[in-house]
């Protein structure tokens, strides 16, 4: 099963006051699949998620869910479609998990309606998926980083959207819990054809759990496209400013970025 829903951004300009982060930039996601949006620190990644999510308002430019500008379209409606987890979002004072986690169906209710079991379900359900069930009577505040970021992930869960997008889902988390919080949303992917966007620092996870890889650069899209195509050693020199060479992960066939510090020496590929 895969959504129908397209959202994608046209000739976007965005800033904050009179300092411009991106500039004329165009980008689509991947219907149905899983984009990674990479790129250097102060690039424009987390700006360019609060912009499509509708937290950002662009100086220029839409932001476009099924051809419809998201700036105008009422919030709830939006919110039943989108649904967005911020970077290090604040957990309001004392609530607990299961209470952080219901959240997520306020844009489900009406002004006049009651929580439902269809409620209970979602919730239940979150809660299961990530793997926070044992946690629902606790205080979010008293988890620890990797907890409580699985428990903001199944808020987003909850909302029951049909695309998602994640600003950093796995910072805080071990390696361990980061591959769990990606296996988790691949899951969702091919289960529920879920559109997945999420900005990742680790450019081979990115490679590895991506249908697409925007890099961005300079506040505009550097290269778009399948991770084989966009991870090139030229590439992350340009970006990054980080010697690298590139070779076949072996467990999963995607690209792996090896980078090279100035205290060694590549090895030649066989053959040079």
């Amino acid at each position: 099963m895969t959504t129908d829903h397209r959202l994608r951004a046209e000739d976007l300009t965005l800033g904050y006051g009179e300092r411009t982060v991106i500039e004329g930039l165009h980008l689509e996601l991947v219907a149905g699949g899983i984009t990674s949006i990479v790129g250097a620190n102060a690039s424009g990644k987390s700006t360019l998620l609060r912009s499509m999510s509708r937290l950002l308002t662009p100086a220029r430019g839409h932001v476009l869910l099924d051809g419809q500008q998201i700036h105008r379209m009422p919030a709830k409606q939006l919110a039943r479609t989108l649904g967005l987890l911020p970077q290090s979002p604040i957990t309001p004072e004392g609530i607990t998990v299961a209470d952080l986690v219901g959240r997520g169906r306020h844009p489900h209710q009406g002004l006049f309606s009651r929580w439902s079991a269809t409620d209970d379900s979602a919730v239940a359900a979150a809660l299961d998926t990530t793997g926070t069930a044992d946690l629902a009577d606790r205080p979010v505040d008293e988890l620890s980083g990797g907890q409580r970021q699985r428990v903001w992930v199944a808020m987003a869960l909850a909302q029951g959207t049909d695309l998602l997008l994640l600003d950093e889902p796995t910072t805080f988390l071990d390696v361990s819990h980061q591959i769990e919080v990606l296996d988790l949303l691949t899951d969702l992917n091919r289960a529920r054809g879920i559109t997945v966007a999420m900005v990742l620092h680790d450019l081979n996870l990115a490679a590895r759990y991506s249908d697409q890889l925007v890099m961005i650069a300079g506040g505009s899209v550097a290269a778009s496209g399948a991770p084989a195509e966009v991870l090139t050693e030229q590439r992350i020199l340009e970006v990054f400013g980080v010697h690298s060479r590139i070779i076949t992960d072996p467990v999963s066939g995607t690209p792996l970025m090896v980078p090279i510090s100035r205290h060694h020496t590549p090895q030649q590929h066989p053959g040079a």
